[in-house]
């Protein structure tokens, strides 16, 4: 059990990042100093957003540079930190090689920051980002299981180099997480397994793969339909909250699954359909499953029959009750987040004009 003293700096990997963006909103505007680890503490483009929170709420940001993939990087950033957030991993589709674009930034990386940890006497707690994609697999999987549902017992055993390679990342990157802790005890480890992370980002211009599926909603890619394809949901603001809770509630243990909603593509499509109109030409109708078998590896080269076969048309299931019981975590609606993120987008200028 970690109690955190308020008074101390908290770090936080990844700073500029999706979800560490309103993480940090949240540590300064709760007063708190942050430690904001990035790749070129220089770049004022990259961190006028961040700068732009600091210049409203009462806490303070301080820049540190740190390279995921270099040990010793982080030691500065993390020197009298209690807390540690590492939030630092790609989420993206666009793969040439799994091994160096994926697995090593998620695994190193985490070794990096918790190694680090070790060496460094103030922390009592590291929160790290992990995904359910570290818990499950495919959605085929899921009849497997207890109840059909995904709870924070279970581990992925199907991902590997060559099939869901970023799900296979997160496993590799959460067990060394859990072995790198297990090795010591002055500190505790907390993990935050998201689903698909969804809603307005701080920085408008984000380039996590949330913002590719949103773009291709609503600028005409997936135009002629969406397959049913089951994924959990949860709102990058209520996925901060989270992060935030598992920092400081000094009960908090283990892992937690923070996923508001069991969704899928088509759902998503009806609720943007339901909002817009037909201002944008988003997909009206599903697509069946036999026709993205057929075309789906020529579209992208990660969309693999196999990938297709197990988890298209299955539905998606996770019991997100340990973390609304021990964090008192609560979600809101997915018509909430959906529509601030899309909305987001049309502001930020990312579709063009609407449809008369």
């Amino acid at each position: 059990m970690a109690t955190i003293d308020p008074n101390a700096p908290v770090m936080v990997t990844g700073a500029t990042g999706y979800v560490a963006g309103w993480l940090v909103k949240k540590l300064l505007d709760s007063g708190h100093t942050v430690h904001a680890a990035v790749r070129d503490p220089d770049n004022e483009a990259k961190l006028r957003y961040l700068n732009a929170l600091a210049a409203q709420a009462p806490g303070t940001i301080r820049y540190f540079k740190a390279d995921l993939l270099e040990p010793g990087s982080y030691a500065d950033a993390m020197r009298g930190c209690e807390l540690v957030f590492h939030t630092a991993s790609p989420f993206t589709s666009n793969v040439d090689d799994p091994v160096k674009d994926l697995i090593e930034p998620a695994q190193l990386g985490t070794r990096n920051v918790l190694e680090e940890a070790n060496h460094t006497p103030s922390v009592k707690r590291v929160v790290a980002t992990s995904s359910c994609a570290a818990i499950y697999g495919d959605n085929v999987d899921l009849p497997n299981v207890p109840n059909g549902v995904c709870t924070e017992e279970l581990w992925n055993t199907s991902s590997s180099v060559d099939h869901q390679p970023y799900s296979y990342s997160k496993v590799l990157a959460e067990r060394e997480a859990w072995e790198i802790c297990g090795g010591q005890d002055r500190w505790d480890l907390v993990t935050v397994n998201p689903s698909l992370v969804l809603g307005p980002g701080i920085n408008p211009n984000g380039t996590s793969e949330s913002f590719t599926i949103f773009r291709q909603l609503g600028d005409g890619t997936m135009k002629t339909g969406v397959p049913r394809w089951g994924l959990g949901v949860v709102d990058v603001r209520d996925l901060a909250e989270a992060h935030y809770r598992a920092g400081f509630t000094p009960q908090a243990k283990g892992r937690y699954i923070v996923s508001g909603h069991n969704s899928d593509l088509a759902d998503l499509a009806a609720v943007l359909r339901g909002h817009f109109g037909n201002s944008y030409p988003l997909p009206a109708r599903t697509v069946p499953k036999w026709l993205i078998w057929l075309v789906g590896p020529m579209m992208t080269k990660n969309m693999t029959r196999k990938v297709i076969s197990r988890n298209v048309g299955l539905p998606f299931r996770a019991d997100n009750g340990k973390g609304v019981r021990e964090l008192g975590l609560a979600y809101r609606p997915l018509e909430e987040t959906v529509v601030d993120f899309f909305q987001q987008m049309i502001d930020n200028n990312v579709f063009k004009a609407p449809v008369n």
